[in-house]
């Protein structure tokens, strides 16, 4: 193929006119590649991070979200002298404590037993209990000692939750007012407020 006077491109004047129709074509697809070759390795490069992108956040959990399943199954941290709670039981004191301070006694009745015990006698059979309790409370004036009987800790004593903590230690000899709740057929039940 006869050379150009630049050494680097061929002499078109002394190349036979199919040789040089040939060679224009494949100098002209020559710059088209060369313009495309850029544009289709930064489409290869963008593809690339997209995927990328996609596999790394669509397919697998971060690590927070284990970090919040892991504390999700981690029981809570009891301190101690503290019974650990179940979900239903705070709830049930919950809404026991924004009746009270209500003085909701239909939504209060609900959450009672049928022979809720609100004064002791001397013997059993002398224990005021069931019908009348809201009555006594608004006679004795008894809805700012129960209110704040229930904004204390309850703990376990026997089969109940107790409140104030200072009655489930046998040692203190506690003798004030103090609240009761009891699991009854698998529902937390209001059974006692009482005195002495």
């Amino acid at each position: 193929m006869p050379v150009g006077p630049t050494g680097s491109e061929p002499d078109w004047r002394k190349m036979p006119v199919l040789q040089a129709a040939q060679l224009a074509c494949t100098c002209h697809f020559r710059e088209k590649l060369r313009k495309l070759l850029p544009m289709k390795a930064g489409v290869r490069f963008l593809a690339s991070v997209l995927l990328l992108l996609a596999l790394t956040t669509g397919g697998c959990q971060s690590p927070h979200k284990k970090k919040t399943t892991k504390q999700e199954t981690k029981p809570a941290k009891v301190k101690p002298g503290q019974e650990p709670t179940d979900v239903d039981f705070d709830a049930f004191v919950s809404r026991l404590r924004e009746a009270v301070a209500a003085h909701d006694m239909n939504t209060i009745a609900s959450m009672m037993t049928s022979n809720f015990h609100y004064v002791l006698g001397a013997t059993e059979a002398e224990d005021l209990q069931g019908p009348g309790v809201f009555q006594y409370w608004d006679e004795n004036n008894l809805w700012p000692e129960l209110a704040g009987i229930l904004s204390e800790k309850f703990v376990k004593k026997q089969e109940y939750m107790v409140a104030p903590p200072q009655f489930a230690d046998p040692s203190l000899k506690y003798d004030g007012y103090r609240a009761g709740i009891k699991r009854v057929n698998g529902s937390w039940k209001f059974v006692y407020f009482v005195n002495g």
